[in-house]
């Protein structure tokens, strides 16, 4: 089953969520067996509809388990197997995004018995409420246990070691977290998937300076309290880029940038192609101090096609106004030399630096590449 977003900036209230929970027989995924199945499915703040059902795990229940969730081997004993039970739930599913509290031990449990009937693991984004709980909520709260949160923040469900009940109650706190999470600009899919890396960035409380970025291709700046641009960056996504900064990105340059960033401004174009090009024209005229390029573009160079009767490519340092073609930049004369090696291999060029009358040329042309010691033009079947 394949379950993605075509968009990940879908927001967050058009999104499909299913709470999933599991009851088992304890221990692993890989010797344990699930015992009942629970799940709702939201979307905008609603409920659009509940599952649950006991399954037969088909070995025994610890007794230390019946006690602690009151499902005995008789309750499940007339209950389905497995395999009968999940085409139904995976129906239910669907391309949803799995929402689980420490929804890591439930999808080994599901994956599992997916794979020994043979169908493949689950393919949906997911959300776990344990990590946003901890990046969100954690000086609330003596800890994360699905409990404690309940009885702290009074949900309207409370968990009972019951597959739906707990479902339910995990609902209740992923809105409550959504409200939250809502206070550091997250408003889209991809802002939610990626928030438990960030929120406990140091800098995270400056994430609201993205909440303007749209999902586009484009150019970013970092800029301080004075103005003057920090930094300087392309994107084929503005706003997942540089909330990226927030993330896992722990070099020290990174650090040091976010702290004196104050602004984050930006450019949108038309393709990842035409940002590459702003950037480069930005930071040869801005020179922040934080582009590693600063030190370096001025080795780069440009590929020119000569504007001549018959042209040739040559590498030079700056772009004039004299009518010819410019390809680049390019980051050094081995980088140029290596892209009119490919051009000249596919186009028929000239590759002498010789400079002829247009008669000239024309009769060298006629009389083949290899009558000129010194040019190397060939004709469309001599490519």
């Amino acid at each position: 089953m394949q379950a993605s977003f075509d968009d990940l900036g879908t927001p967050l209230h058009q999104v499909t969520f299913v709470v999933v929970d599991l009851e088992t027989t304890g221990g692993s995924a890989a010797d344990g067996g699930i015992t009942e199945i629970g799940a709702v499915k939201l979307q905008g703040g609603q409920q659009l509809g509940t599952f649950c059902t006991f399954v037969n795990p088909g070995c025994a229940i610890p007794r230390q388990i019946t006690l602690l969730t009151g499902i005995t081997e008789a309750m499940v004993a007339p209950a389905p197997p497995p395999d009968a039970v999940l085409p139904t739930f995976l129906e239910f599913l669907g391309d949803a995004v799995i929402v689980g509290h420490n929804v890591r031990y439930d999808l080994g449990y599901l994956n599992g018995a997916l794979v020994r009937s043979g169908r493949p693991k689950l393919a949906n984004r997911v959300v776990d409420t344990l990590s946003l709980a901890r990046r969100l909520v954690r000086d609330d709260v003596p800890n994360c246990r699905l409990g404690t949160l309940a009885d702290r923040f009074r949900l309207e469900h409370r968990p009972s070691h019951r597959a739906l009940d707990d479902a339910l109650a995990t609902g209740d706190l992923l809105h409550l977290l959504l409200e939250r999470a809502g206070r550091l600009g997250v408003c889209g899919l991809d802002d939610l998937l990626t928030l438990p890396t960030m929120g406990g960035h140091a800098q995270a409380g400056k994430l609201r300076l993205t909440d303007s970025l749209p999902r586009s291709p484009g150019v970013y700046l970092f800029r301080d309290a004075t103005g003057r641009t920090l930094y300087v960056g392309k994107a084929s996504n503005l706003r997942s880029r540089v909330r990226s900064y927030f993330s896992s990105d722990d070099r020290r340059k990174i650090g040091q940038l976010l702290r004196e960033t104050e602004r984050i401004d930006h450019v949108v174009c038309p393709s990842p192609l035409e940002a590459a090009v702003l950037e480069v024209r930005l930071i040869h005229r801005l020179e922040p101090r934080f582009n590693r390029q600063l030190t370096t573009w001025r080795r780069y160079v440009y590929l020119k096609l000569t504007n001549e009767a018959f042209p040739r490519l040559s590498v030079v340092k700056a772009i004039r106004d004299d009518g010819a073609l410019y390809l680049g930049p390019l980051p050094s004369h081995q980088a140029a030399k290596r892209v009119a090696e490919a051009i000249e291999t596919a186009l028929p060029l000239r590759r002498c630096t010789a400079t002829f009358q247009p008669g000239v040329a024309a009769r060298i042309l006629r009389g083949g590449a290899d009558r000129c010691g010194h040019l190397s033009v060939r004709g469309p079947d001599q490519r």
